[in-house]
């Protein structure tokens, strides 16, 4: 059956998943998900292997625009006041978290016997560290249009949020090196610490060189607010596969893109914006969730109940101790210190990409459908509970007081 044809089916049953999502009062990436499980080939197998095997094309036109968009919530007139709270507060949660997943699940792992050498277990460990630091943004963003809760609070979080994906994408970058060099002997661990540099310094420089000229073609459209779109869009795709081509990061590269065309231009890049929140978001949405659950193997998970429960349960803890103790050391307020972490349970979109880019990389054969696995379950659960904690949080702090 052509391609064509099983994402017609995707977007009819997604159309029908969002309906029963609005009835049951759920965000409609979990519908999305749902969906993505029951009608893939480890199901009903309505969508056959062979098209999910070949949807890398859609899985990363989503991811592009996923990253932009988190960048684009690093305005510097929105978060000039509060940047310094803002960057503290989203290391030390990022980084407390990966520190913490890695060292239970290293131990979990020496504990059990799941068959991994001592590499195998430093590598996954450190893999799930990094994916566990990742907050979803789509998820934030929805819970704070529905509470209709603006202001400092608001773009307090979004900062973090936005921040604290940066981070996790740099991390990611570092322990795929780290993890290459523990799985292979021959590697010469140092030199391989040390190439990450212009790595990540060419990954920037594509980053920003795409969101100049792509301000810039805006400029010379003016108001002409279609072509405008059109546009960026195609500068999107271009970073984000000149990346990809050139082996640098380009969910990073992305990221930087929407950070400095959402400062350099504003204004043309909120009108740009609107128009994919209106156009284009849900379809993204639906096909890259849908997509990434047809990925899941239940098997995988039922085989490992341990890492699935112990990477929710300590990856909670690292978010909420990580912000009490950043937010104390950067002198926030209390109220921020209580329950700013609460507010970044949520875990879809970024942590899916990352997952999903492991199966293309050399020496992660064994690992990758198990990382892939673990996060696909547990986004379940994130996206079940993540509203309700957002929700909570963002009430108290807005009530309280503002951050900063």
């Amino acid at each position: 059956m052509d391609a064509l044809f099983y994402i017609g089916l995707i977007f009819v049953l997604g159309a029908f998943a969002k309906w029963v999502g609005y009835k049951f009062k759920t965000l409609n990436v979990v519908g999305y998900l749902v969906l993505g499980f029951i009608i893939g080939p480890k199901m009903l197998n309505f969508v056959p292997q062979t098209f999910v095997d070949e949807s890398g094309l859609v899985i990363d036109l989503s991811l592009s625009l996923i990253s932009v968009l988190i960048g684009a919530n690093l305005k510097y007139d929105v978060l000039r006041a509060i940047w310094k709270h803002v960057a503290v507060v989203a290391t030390f949660e990022a980084v407390f978290t990966f520190v913490l997943i890695g060292t239970v699940l290293y131990s979990m792992f020496s504990y059990f016997d799941f068959g991994l050498s001592l590499h195998y277990r430093l590598a996954v460990s450190l893999l799930f560290g990094a994916l566990a630091s990742a907050t979803a943004p789509a998820t934030i963003l929805a819970v704070i249009h529905e509470t209709r809760i603006k202001g400092r609070s608001s773009a307090f979080l979004l900062g973090v949020v936005a921040a604290d994906n940066a981070i996790t994408l740099v991390l990611f970058s570092f322990v795929l090196i780290i993890a290459s060099a523990a799985l292979d002997v021959k590697t010469n661990t140092l030199s391989a610490y040390f190439s990450i540099v212009p790595v990540l310094l060419s990954t920037l420089l594509i980053g920003i060189s795409g969101a100049v000229i792509s301000v810039w073609i805006d400029r010379v459209f003016k108001n002409r607010r279609s072509i405008k779109t059109t546009s960026t869009l195609g500068m999107i795709f271009i970073v984000f596969s000149l990346s990809e081509y050139l082996g640098l990061e380009p969910l990073l590269a992305s990221l930087v893109m929407g950070v400095v065309m959402s400062n350099l231009s504003p204004k043309n890049f909120f009108l740009v914006r609107r128009e994919f929140d209106h156009h284009l978001k849900e379809i993204i949405f639906m096909l890259f969730f849908t997509l990434s659950a047809m990925h899941l193997d239940m098997g995988f998970v039922a085989s490992m109940p341990w890492v699935v429960l112990f990477y929710i349960v300590f990856r909670f803890i690292g978010k909420v101790a990580g912000v009490w103790l950043g937010a104390r050391i950067s002198g926030t307020s209390q109220v921020v210190q209580n329950y700013l972490g609460l507010a970044l349970f949520p875990q879809a979109g970024i942590a899916i990409g990352l997952a999903l880019s492991l199966q293309s990389e050399t020496g992660f054969g064994i690992m990758a459908p198990i990382v892939l696995n673990v996060i696909i379950s547990t986004t379940m659960v994130h996206e079940l509970l993540g509203p309700i904690l957002t929700k909570r949080a963002l009430e108290k702090i807005s009530a309280e007081e503002p951050p900063g």
